[in-house]
């Protein structure tokens, strides 16, 4: 994969990224009481619609690192990505390389 379509994936799930920041904006003016919250998966697919629970802690775990995206179960990428952790439903990954830093740099939180 060249660097130029490393960096356009990345671009997409920063894009998820961003608008799950916002749902946690908005689910964080309830309070954080354990409600499980839909946010959208941070896969590289552009056309994915599904969607991941998560308690606003659980969120806030994955966003601790800027490297780390929420993906339903099997839309990991393996050649860019580790699978950090695993729940019914979803994974926490990892990029690696080339798609780490831009991920990193992308990072709404890294400003």
């Amino acid at each position: 994969m060249t660097t130029s379509s490393k960096e356009r994936l990345a671009r997409n799930e920063a894009l998820f990224r961003e608008i799950n920041e916002h749902i946690r904006d908005a689910a964080a003016a309830h309070g954080s009481d354990g409600h499980l919250y839909q946010f959208l998966c941070e896969c590289a697919d552009t056309e994915c619609l599904e969607r991941v629970e998560l308690t606003l802690s659980e969120y806030e775990r994955v966003r601790a690192d800027g490297r780390r995206f929420v993906v339903s179960s099997g839309h990991r990428d393996p050649d860019l990505e580790t699978v950090v952790a695993a729940e019914p439903g979803h994974e926490v990954v990892e990029k690696r390389g080339e798609a780490g830093h831009a991920a990193a740099r992308l990072d709404p939180r890294a400003a």
